[in-house]
């Protein structure tokens, strides 16, 4: 393990013209190593960046003059680059981010870490995510790691030793934490509807954005729920101090609560520093179909920009910018429809914020994130469409029914349109 100057961390000649690298996602970024990176990117020569959700600044549309940059989605920074026509997307299930890495389909040459300093046994936690970095890590000609002094020593099974480090550069920065998220007026409706579909035992899967954590804290009052999940944020760990979130009556992995990635604040860090009760696991553990399947009462809770009459769902792209991914909802949706007592729950207030327009539509304005086929439950501030062994006729009636009243009588009228009504 060689060590970097902290003050100029020299990249040059270990990232070379037309490798791929890729580092940790959202908290997880290694600022440090990232800023570095963007700065020498012109004496290193054009290369590819894999970029997960972006919370820093160290990169910009300007960047892509020496800089290929792949995600995907387009969630937090990243917008920026989708904006500015120069984020290639990669429309993926987030499961097979995994495999794709694992067999080397989608490649990765260099990895960049923020990792906790060493424990007494000498092994760096992967700190604030599991996620895509484990099965890349098997895959990396080179690995290069930030010690951050600040970083919180998660637990899990990927630990790493001195020797799975090839170069280190030691900093002590507070962690990025989530950027604060502006709550949609309808929110809190779509979270009590959502909440009351939730029984005490239940194992809690959440997408990540305000919405999901505004159901989370709905919670507040039920018994022995269970949590695994790609992202945990700082609403999972207020019911885990709570004692609400125990994993008491979760069929895998009893009284562990499960994440990819840690997506919070410095009160989420400093709750998982060290702490047992949660696991950083990686994507091909978290988002697996036979784990999630053999979780009783699993509860997929995703949010989605819009939502169709017969249950297809856009999760992608709105007002013709990409502005967020496929990700994991497919697979948690399924994982849910297969759990023992689970529930695959989409949930999206009827418009809006801003531009005021309507979430249910007769026709999508975007591409099919999730089929209809994997459809289950729809909720909004205006109820719950429960879609689940409904036809395509039965399916347009009941989202009608949870659209904003005034876009009703429309989509009545488009469904006769368009043969559904």
């Amino acid at each position: 393990m060689t060590e970097l100057d902290p003050a100029d961390p020299r990249l040059e000649g270990l990232v070379h013209p037309g490798d791929v690298v890729m580092w940790g996602q959202a908290a997880a970024e290694p600022v440090t190593l990232t800023t570095a990176l963007m700065a020498q990117r012109a004496a290193i020569g054009r290369f590819t960046a894999f970029v997960g959700i972006s919370w820093s600044d160290a990169v910009q549309p300007a960047h892509a003059d020496c800089v290929s940059f792949v995600s995907y989605g387009a969630g937090g920074n990243n917008r920026a680059l989708a904006r500015a026509g120069c984020l290639d997307v990669l429309p993926c299930h987030y499961s097979e981010l995994g495999r794709m890495l694992g067999d080397g389909s989608l490649r990765v040459d260099v990895l960049m870490l923020q990792v906790a300093p060493a424990d007494a046994q000498g092994r760096h936690s992967l700190s604030l995510a599991g996620d895509y970095l484990v099965p890349a890590l098997r895959r990396a000609r080179v690995v290069i790691a930030e010690v951050n002094e600040q970083a919180p020593a998660s637990c899990g099974p990927h630990a790493l030793a001195a020797d799975d480090i090839d170069y280190v550069v030691h900093s002590s920065r507070p962690p990025l934490e989530a950027p604060a998220a502006k709550a949609h007026p309808d929110e809190a409706g779509v979270a009590r509807n959502v909440a009351s579909l939730i029984e005490d035992g239940a194992t809690l899967q959440c997408g990540i954005g305000s919405l999901p954590e505004a159901i989370v804290a709905q919670l507040s009052d039920r018994r022995d729920l269970g949590f695994h999940s790609g992202a945990m944020g700082d609403a999972a760990a207020a019911l885990m101090q709570a004692g609400v979130i125990n994993n008491a009556r979760k069929t895998v992995d009893a009284r562990i609560s499960v994440a990819g990635v840690l997506m919070g604040t410095r009160a989420l860090n400093r709750f998982a520093h060290r702490n047992p009760a949660i696991e950083i696991r990686g994507v091909e553990y978290t988002h697996s179909p036979a784990v999630l399947a053999s979780i009783d009462r699993l509860v997929a809770i995703n949010s989605a920009i819009e939502v169709d009459v017969t249950g297809q769902v856009n999760a992608e792209v709105a007002a013709g910018v990409y502005v967020g991914a496929v990700g994991g909802a497919a697979d948690f949706l399924r994982g849910a429809c297969a759990s023992r007592g689970g529930l695959p729950i989409v949930a999206l207030p009827s418009r809006s914020a801003g531009r005021k327009l309507d979430t249910i539509v007769a026709r999508l304005n975007g591409p099919v994130s999730t089929a209809r086929s994997d459809a289950g439950i729809v909720v909004t501030e205006h109820g719950i469409a429960d879609l689940r062994a409904l036809s395509l006729s039965q399916r347009v009636q009941r989202m009608i029914a949870v659209a904003h009243p005034e876009a009703r009588d429309a989509l009545q009228h488009e469904a006769r349109q368009l043969g559904l009504a």
